[in-house]
């Protein structure tokens, strides 16, 4: 009997490695064919953005207009520089309307300083609901930039206020303390130039730290000093050039950074705006577009730019990271439940017969298998029934895979683009995404699975950083320092010929 349940148990393991090993090179297969697919669509839209002159139409009032909608919550500290970036775009006819949702600090008083501001009497539509405006202000020194002050509804009642009060074709909507490039706008709208059934344009975010500005605009690029900021800019690179790319070049892009992004405002209205609910404001609302357009059978097109630039700010410590991370697969998980009928309908085209499924299985099961295949390797290991050359040689090819697809982000990317003119700058994030693999990748996996565990357990809302950062800062530098611990011990034992436990 004993025989019988080892043998049906060793059968089981077997299965289970070989589901792994096929989900392994699935996932990476996929990754493979958006990287190859990116750089190509990436090449023909930078060769059309430099033979085609779109700023004379777009400095005439020919074409549609626009507003740059900004959220803001105690941004006392960048909302300054943030607005100048925002007053200094080359377009001829925009609006900049600041949102301030119910600030605690002094961002209101300082808007009120720097930008000669008085209440105005603009009218506000009642197209989308939000939390009740207090006062409308406009500035003295720009016939351009009003500022809605609201109650606190969070970022996307925030954005369905600025909706509300704009008066324009188009809205942009960017963070608080996002840098937009001056040229930004008269790319993105290139988009809605060229395909008129467009209703959404996405672009590419960049890290803001390590660099310098002077009045919202760029004085030097550099990358950041700190360890935890550098990874962020290989993921930035690699998630926006050869993630985002690939999905609009088949017309399957579903998410639309909330930090960066322009909308069609009759289009968002008719869906009914971002949901104040939603973990995932940005999510949520690509995926109602395209549900909205097929289900009324409208022509539609969701697309990214992956030149124009937005400069932002990314958590510089582990503690802010990983809420941050934790609520993106919450709002991952929220979005992908809400709308699962559009999973595997072809009723929604691409979208629904790969996008989501894609989401699905590989962002959101991703983690889990992940952090599943950790743990069962592990056993094995202990119990004698994996070699540990077996395993080294499954987690060098998983490495060198996830490697490979990252540096030639990195290479593409400053080929294509060149923003990053410093040599060592290139050198660092070369190293750094070695380092990926080794510790912050089990963590952001551990993260992610804590979402779903929170988000199951009922927590809806946006997360805060913890009650004791510096608590949190420290510990998950401690299981950093262990997981390399580990691989380091399982490398030399495993390469000297045995793993004395």
């Amino acid at each position: 009997m004993f025989e019988i349940s080892s043998s049906i148990a060793w059968d089981l393991f077997q299965i289970i490695n070989l589901v792994i090993l096929l989900y392994f090179f699935a996932i990476n297969l996929s990754y493979f064919i958006l990287v190859v697919v990116s750089f190509i669509h990436i090449r023909r839209q930078y060769n059309t953005l430099n033979v085609h002159d779109f700023s004379g139409v777009f400095s005439s009032n020919l074409f549609k207009s626009y507003s740059i909608i900004v959220p803001v919550y105690n941004e006392e500290d960048d909302i300054e520089e943030a607005v100048h970036s925002m007053l200094q775009q080359q377009y001829g006819e925009y609006e900049v309307i600041i949102v301030n949702d119910g600030s605690t600090d002094k961002t209101l008083t300082y808007l009120k300083e720097k930008f000669d501001l008085y209440s105005s009497k603009r009218h506000i539509s009642s197209d989308i609901n939000h939390e009740p405006i207090r006062d409308v202000y406009a500035s003295s020194s720009y016939a351009n930039l009003f500022v809605v002050d609201k109650e606190n509804g969070q970022k996307a009642d925030a954005i369905n206020a600025g909706i509300n009060a704009s008066r324009k074709d188009l809205f942009c909507a960017v963070d608080g303390d996002s840098i937009l490039e001056r040229d930004v706008l008269l790319k993105m709208l290139s988009s809605f130039a060229r395909d008129k059934e467009t209703i959404a344009v996405g672009g590419i975010i960049r890290v803001t730290n390590g660099c310098t500005f002077e009045r919202g605009e760029l004085n030097k690029i550099s990358t950041p000093s700190g360890f935890i900021e550098l990874i962020q800019v290989v993921e930035y690179i690699r998630s926006f050039i050869f993630g985002r790319t690939g999905w609009e070049f088949f017309n399957g892009l579903i998410l639309i950074s909330g930090a960066f992004g322009v909308f069609d405002r009759e289009a968002v209205i008719k869906v009914g705006g971002y949901d104040a609910d939603a973990i995932g404001e940005d999510f949520e609302l690509t995926v109602k577009l395209h549900k909205y357009h097929k289900d009324h059978q409208i022509p539609h097109r969701i697309t990214f730019q992956p030149e124009p630039v937005c400069w932002t700010k990314v958590p510089d410590n582990w503690a802010t990271l990983s809420s941050q991370r934790n609520r993106w697969q919450r709002g991952l998980m929220q979005t992908l439940w809400r709308h699962r009928r559009m999973m595997f309908n072809p009723r929604y085209g691409f979208v629904g017969l790969v996008s989501m499924p894609f989401y699905f299985f590989f962002e959101l099961l991703g983690p889990v298998i992940e952090l599943f295949g950790y743990i069962l390797i592990s056993y094995l290991l202990l119990t004698g029934n994996l070699s540990v050359e077996t395993s080294l040689l499954f987690f060098i090819i998983a490495l060198l895979f996830g490697w490979m697809l990252t540096v030639t982000s990195l290479l593409c990317d400053e080929l294509t683009y060149g923003k990053y003119p410093d040599a060592t700058d290139l050198l660092k994030l070369g190293i750094v995404s070695i380092f990926e693999s080794f510790g912050y990748r089990q963590l952001h996996a551990w993260w992610r699975v804590k979402g779903m565990v929170t988000y199951l357990q009922g927590k809806m809302k946006w997360s805060m950083v913890g009650k004791k950062p510096d608590l949190i800062n420290f510990t998950h530098w401690i299981w950093f320092i262990l997981i390399n611990a580990i691989i380091i011990y399982l490398f030399y034992y495993g390469l000297s010929g045995g793993l004395p436990l």
